[in-house]
């Protein structure tokens, strides 16, 4: 009998093997192949740089020898001061020293979720389009992600029905992100109670990622923990990368019920033990000192937003719905020739302009692409206007004078 060598046996195993490249990477390391003045929509970074009373702390800190590991779940100041701002907002008490968990970011807060409560072979329900990163998660944990596609006809509002019926007994957990990324819609508090009160009947958590919460430009909605009777089934994700400029930091956190929170903490310890050090002394400042520069980043955003959404209205044969929150346009482009993704490589390597393909948010987001507007205002101009020139060339129609 023949054995088969090392070199030629699978040195994977199928759980990653079966994880998908994130495309909206994809295109950011195309990009990085390419020369010219490129303008970056694809990512959402905000462009301001972090409040300076957050960079101080984080300094203050490292020079006070405040560098040592920390506590699994994170530094207790930190912890309490998450817990402060959460029952601030109403709803019940959260008891820092055992329902909060600060992780690497919400991205970590989501992946840390997911293992603790899905075993292999169950059911994450994933609205989509969403942000990749559930979706690949859920399939890292050996757990099968189920897109449930919101209509693209009505601007992908929330669709309750289609959730409600995606959830049974192989369910583990619903995701339900608000705003969303990358469609900018919040769902109703009546699709959410009703969403939650479904899971809990299945013995499945919601995972509420609000990491956008703080960016919706009307009413900022309710935590999904204070729409529901039953709170013991969500894992509240949060983190403050995009309201406080502070994606490269790695803050966030989950809170939840005691006991699956101290299961995700000794899940943390085998993964990155605990969150820099520094930085939590940052979060602590970014959630109890100064608000005005937080409130002068969305009031950009805002204005942004509005311009974006006018430009658009002036580029034929492309549409997109109002965003409530968060920083994205998501921008339906199904009359052009070819998948999203051949799309967007055409648009950056034609016409220097980086976006996120639709289907990088699961299969309903064929058909669009996605743009961030937390770039200067300069740059989002040039880019819809490099846009512009695409759409009006493959239509074959004249640009409009300047």
């Amino acid at each position: 009998m023949t054995q088969n060598t090392p070199t030629e046996m699978n040195r994977l195993s199928e759980r990653v093997d079966a994880v998908e490249p994130q495309q909206i990477r994809v295109m950011f390391d195309l990009a990085e192949q390419q020369d010219g003045d490129l303008v970056h929509l694809e990512l959402g970074e905000p462009d301001f740089e972090t409040p300076e009373h957050i960079v101080e702390a984080a300094s203050e800190a490292a020079r006070n020898g405040r560098t040592k590991y920390t506590s699994n779940a994170g530094i207790h100041e930190l912890r309490s001061a998450i817990a402060t701002k959460l029952s601030s907002e109403g709803g019940r008490e959260i008891d820092p020293d055992n329902e909060v968990l600060v992780t690497t970011g919400g991205v970590e807060a989501l992946h840390l979720s997911i293992h603790a409560v899905a075993d292999p072979g169950d059911e994450v329900v994933v609205p989509t389009p969403a942000w990749p990163n559930v979706i690949e998660q859920a399939r890292l944990a050996g757990a099968v992600p189920v897109e449930v596609p919101m209509p693209a006809e009505n601007d992908f509002e929330p669709d309750t029905e289609a959730i409600l019926e995606a959830i049974g007994p192989d369910t583990a957990a619903v995701s339900l992100t608000a705003p969303s990324n990358p469609t900018g819609r919040v769902i109703p508090e009546a699709g959410i109670e009703r969403i939650v009160e479904a899971a809990a009947e299945h013995g499945a958590y919601v995972l509420a990622d609000e990491v956008y919460r703080e960016l919706t430009y009307e009413d900022i909605p309710p935590r999904i923990e204070r729409i529901t009777d039953h709170e013991e089934w969500v894992l509240s994700i949060n983190s403050l990368s995009k309201t406080y400029a502070m994606t490269g930091w790695r803050v966030g956190w989950v809170t939840g019920p005691a006991d699956v929170i101290e299961v995700m903490t000794t899940i943390h310890e085998y993964t990155t033990s605990c969150v820099n050090t520094p930085a939590q002394y940052a979060g602590i400042a970014a959630l109890t000192g100064p608000h005005e520069p937080i409130d002068r980043m969305k009031e950009t955003f805002q204005s942004r937003r509005e311009y974006v959404l006018e430009r658009l209205a002036e580029i034929p044969a492309v549409s997109a719905g109002r965003p409530e929150g968060g920083f994205y346009v998501f921008i339906d482009v199904s009359a052009l020739e070819g998948s999203s993704m051949a799309i967007a490589k055409r648009l950056l390597r034609e016409y220097g302009v980086v976006t996120a393909p639709g289907t990088a948010f699961g299969k309903g987001g064929e058909g669009h692409l996605r743009i961030s507007f937390a770039n200067d205002i300069d740059r989002i101009e040039l880019g819809l206007d490099r846009f512009e020139s695409m759409i009006r060339s493959e239509l074959e129609e004249p640009s409009t004078p300047e």
